[in-house]
């Protein structure tokens, strides 16, 4: 089997192409979501692949990444906000009925646990697949996170698609006697941030305020000052959070 391995399909879902990308043979599943604008090989071409070699080959981990459909969308501005929306919603859902079954089939193990990572927008993505759906996503490593996008559009109305798609918003309504927040109680979040340049830790510890608040476990972590908000930082955080892990 190869180490790198990609597939395409159309997703009635996004309406349009999707990527997956695979690296690795065999080990702990991780969804790694780009970064606003990238696609499903942003992760290689960022030299995250090469940072996770050693794990990637000790067989430890197994990485995929999808292209980033709804942060590509979301800075659109010929795209109305109403579809930015409806689009972030329905790039999670593709993420759970497709991609998560397209990594089942891959590792041959039905229902074997995910767990997700990402950056910046990625970190939203990552946290939101633990929250909404803790049957399948079982652990998130949010890095250099933003969880409320409402702020790069300067407005704060928001449709019933947003609100399903950002724990920030979802949470705090979750059914407290609910499976789904039983569930989440037995998962954990990673919240890790630098606090240099563009770095907004205030983001990281607002979700884990919500988070604390219906008892989901999460850990909030300040690289400092020299980390900023960049490639460098997450090719150093994610190699020793999942190293950790496994």
């Amino acid at each position: 089997m190869s180490l790198f391995a990609k597939s395409t399909w159309y997703s009635h879902r996004v309406q349009q192409e999707v990527s997956l990308c695979r690296w690795g043979y065999y080990g702990q599943p991780v969804l790694i979501f780009p970064t606003a604008g990238g696609d499903a090989e942003e992760i290689e071409r960022w030299q995250m692949i090469r940072a996770l070699t050693p794990l990637l080959t000790a067989g430890k981990i197994k990485v995929y990444s999808c292209d980033s459909v709804a942060g590509q969308a979301w800075f659109a501005e010929e795209v109305s906000i109403e579809h930015r929306m409806w689009l972030m919603n329905q790039f999670q859902e593709y993420v759970r009925h497709e991609v998560a079954p397209a990594i089942h089939m891959d590792c041959k193990t039905e229902g074997i646990p995910i767990w997700t990572a990402g950056a910046s927008i990625g970190a939203l993505h990552a946290t939101a697949m633990v929250c909404r759906w803790p049957e399948a996503f079982h652990r998130a490593l949010a890095m250099s996170g933003t969880y409320d996008l409402l702020r790069f559009l300067g407005i704060d109305r928001y449709t019933h698609d947003y609100w399903a798609a950002t724990p920030l918003r979802f949470l705090p309504d979750l059914d407290e006697e609910g499976d789904q927040l039983a569930l989440l109680r037995q998962r954990f979040i990673m919240l890790a941030s630098g606090e240099g340049r563009a770095e907004a830790i205030e983001e990281s510890w607002n979700m884990a305020r919500i988070l604390g608040s219906r008892r989901v476990p999460n850990w909030v972590e300040s690289w400092g000052p020299s980390w900023h908000h960049d490639w460098p930082t997450w090719r150093a955080m994610m190699p020793k959070y999942l190293g950790e892990w496994t």
